[in-house]
């Protein structure tokens, strides 16, 4: 799977671990930044991996921050984006059967690194399964999308 990712200097380490699994997986990454622990404004790497994901130049994006709120507000302001907070796998796996989110936050300062390990694991390989029972739904926050 190639799978986006972005994060500022509050998620560095995280980002950077969770990189390297997934590489180690057989992954393929596209990393949007940061590149260091220097102070950068989350919404410019939000953007950055969510117009990949928006342009299906990657399969999914994973972004993170401090807590994973901002980025994912970030996140969701682009056209076509589903950006989901996860804090557990729970939320994982329902975000994707329900909501095909398509991006995945978290937040280095609110969840531990191996809970985010399990949380990014569950999110790629839970599919869409419960997609006629949802599908409206999501045409829906699409046509709010439309509207503006």
């Amino acid at each position: 799977m190639k799978i986006g990712m972005a994060c500022d200097h509050g998620a560095y380490t995280y980002k950077e671990e969770i990189k390297q699994m997934l590489i180690d997986e057989g992954h393929e990454v596209v990393d949007c930044g940061c590149h260091d622990t220097n102070s950068v404004d989350y919404p410019d790497m939000a953007k950055a991996c969510a117009d990949l994901v928006a342009n299906k130049e990657v399969d999914k994006g994973i972004v993170m921050c401090g807590t994973g709120i901002g980025i994912s507000i970030a996140a969701n302001k682009v056209k076509g984006i589903r950006c989901a907070l996860c804090t557990d796998v729970t939320m994982a796996r329902l975000t994707r059967e329900h909501n095909d989110a398509n991006m995945l936050s978290m937040g280095q300062r609110t969840t531990g690194i191996e809970t985010c390990k399990d949380i990014v694991h569950t999110f790629l390989n839970t599919p869409f399964s419960e997609g006629e029972r949802h599908k409206g739904r999501i045409a829906k926050i699409s046509s709010i999308e439309d509207a503006q």
